[in-house]
């Protein structure tokens, strides 16, 4: 799998971090990157380094460096994520909305109600399947916020995703040195939640049309 040969190439650069900076500095480093990845927009230039590679490499340093907790390093990935995420909302909720709905243009505001409609139907499923996809993680959280997707869905979506994303595939990491069946369950677990979102998405159209 791709992120699998990508982690591959990143150990080497997060073994590293261990050697220069300590345990310590090292949990920093990684909870730091996954944070701005979507939480400082970082991702959109760096998706794979703030991404699934990086929770797959430090996964595996965890598992053969006794130095490293895998349940520390685990739930704070899955914390980072969440973070992250929740910024990346407030500030398009706070600071996206309020800038575009100043701009003059209708291709603006029709864009922006589309994006109300899409988020007030999908909304839940698109922020836990967006943790999946490399550059959708990044800007999912705040076009929600922008759409002003009702706070408690996000919410919600945003931990079940930062849960499965983060925790998952940290974990993945971790075992997949010793039990490769592991990959296959977690990719399952994104699997899932992607023909979920398309299931959601076919109901809510005919849903729709069916009311037209």
């Amino acid at each position: 799998m791709p992120s699998q040969v990508l982690a591959a190439s990143l150990t080497p650069q997060v073994s590293h971090w261990l050697e220069t900076y300590g345990a310590i500095g090292f949990y920093l480093v990684v909870f730091l990157l996954v944070f701005s990845g979507t939480g400082l927009f970082i991702g959109a230039f760096i998706p794979f380094i703030t991404g699934d590679s990086l929770l797959f490499a430090a996964g595996l340093l965890a598992h053969s460096n006794p130095k490293i907790n895998i349940w520390v390093l685990a739930v704070g990935v899955g914390l980072a994520a969440f973070i992250g995420d929740q910024l990346g909302f407030v500030l398009g909720r706070h600071y996206g909305r309020p800038y575009l709905d100043k701009r003059k243009g209708t291709w603006i505001h029709a864009a922006i109600a589309k994006s109300e409609s899409f988020y007030e139907n999908l909304g839940w499923w698109a922020v836990v399947v967006a943790r999946f996809i490399p550059w959708a993680r990044v800007f999912v959280p705040a076009i929600a916020g922008i759409a002003r997707m009702n706070y408690y869905k996000f919410l919600s979506g945003n931990l079940v995703g930062a849960v499965t994303w983060g925790v998952g595939l940290t974990l993945t990491g971790y075992y997949s040195a010793t039990i490769p069946a592991v990959n296959k369950a977690a990719y399952g677990i994104a699997t899932f939640f992607i023909v979920g979102s398309i299931v959601a998405g076919l109901r809510t159209w005919w849903r729709n049309r069916h009311a037209g």
